[in-house]
């Protein structure tokens, strides 16, 4: 009897053994299927390209933080518009690396001169060779080729006037048929500080033929007018916890902040000294954010949730102005805050978490 039941024992040791084996080659087989439906499957991020005029208002920049430290995009590409674009794309790189995204390419726009801009001081002794991403010298071939190579729509989040989205159209007209533009642009009802007077808003009166191009394109348009991008300002608690928060974005941010208000100070008053510029300087870095306008686009190109919209027919004017008007091209259009507050929130949380 002990003999057989030695037998029973190895046997049931050799059974649970063959099942334990088995249960780990279905678990393997199991995590391999599931690794290949996975891999299979698209990616539910938005991917977008950021068009931007960077280094002439802070804001931008504001905008390119808020853009990494939301998880809901694939960043195929940033472009630099207007000006120097290859200085601006030195200050893009530089914060991209020191975000840690520099799988993210770098595109230069169309260049419309060499001058300087109100943030080269941050950027001065950075190489755009040491970038280890990629560096495109053609920004617009660039934006054209990842518009045409890209199995899902993109999303053109640009946020200041629009050289390189004409250019682009231009050349490829077919980019409207597998993009979206989503923009900062315009003064509908609202001019700069809530005023009831319309204005030029910036953006569409500096290249006002390139802003009909696209918003005449036939891709789906919506945009933050100054109606709603123009009231966002952080004050008091909620700008003093970016300013605090000392993580490598907002280091980045902040550090931008200072040489953009320092050249602002040092061009409207050559005659301060340095001590005195200094101060001035930390007196408004230290206090709260200027007009945090191109922040709404990237909110806008996830979510419409806190904002009121309407489709509106608008139409570009050769002065800047985007008028209502019935022969213009229907846009979605970001006409009032639900709730600022809130965005204000949403916005600091995002750049401090």
């Amino acid at each position: 009897m002990s003999g057989m039941r030695t037998s029973l024992n190895l046997l049931s040791r050799t059974t649970v053994t063959w099942i334990a084996l088995l249960a780990i080659l279905l678990l393997v087989l199991t995590a391999g299927a599931s690794g290949a439906a996975s891999a299979s499957r698209p990616s539910r991020k938005i991917p977008v390209i950021f068009d931007t005029d960077i280094c002439d208002d802070i804001d931008d920049t504001w905008a390119l933080a808020l853009l990494l430290q939301s998880p809901e995009f694939d960043v195929k590409l940033v472009t630099t518009a207007v000006g120097n674009t290859k200085s601006k794309a030195k200050t893009v790189a530089k914060f991209l690396e020191i975000a840690g995204r520099t799988d993210i390419p770098v595109g230069i726009g169309v260049q419309q001169s060499k001058g300087s801009h109100r943030q080269d001081a941050w950027a001065k002794d950075y190489k755009l060779s040491s970038y280890p991403g990629t560096i495109h010298e053609d920004g617009v071939k660039a934006l054209i080729d990842t518009v045409m190579k890209s199995r899902k729509r993109i999303k053109v989040i640009a946020v200041g006037p629009l050289p390189n989205i004409g250019a682009a159209l231009g050349r490829e007209p077919r980019i409207a048929e597998n993009a979206e533009f989503v923009g900062m642009h315009g003064s509908v009802r609202l001019g700069y500080g809530g005023s009831k007077k319309i204005s030029a808003e910036y953006n569409v009166r500096a290249s006002a033929k390139d802003c009909q191009k696209a918003f005449t394109a036939p891709w789906r348009i919506t945009i933050t007018p100054l109606d709603t991008c123009g009231l966002v300002r952080l004050k008091g608690e909620k700008y003093q916890r970016v300013f605090k928060k000392n993580s490598p974005i907002t280091r980045a941010l902040m550090e931008n902040y200072r040489a953009w208000q320092k050249q602002g100070l040092r061009k409207s008053d050559e005659d301060l000294s340095e001590a005195e510029l200094n101060k001035r300087t930390d007196q408004r870095v230290n206090s709260s954010s200027s007009t945090l306008f191109d922040t709404v686009a990237i909110y806008l190109a996830m979510s419409s949730e806190l904002v009121k919209m309407e489709k509106l027919p608008i139409r570009v004017d050769d002065e800047g102005y985007t008028r209502i008007d019935d022969s213009g091209t229907v846009i979605k259009c970001a006409m009032a805050w639900k709730d600022l507050g809130v965005f204000e929130d949403y916005l600091v949380d995002r750049l401090t978490k």
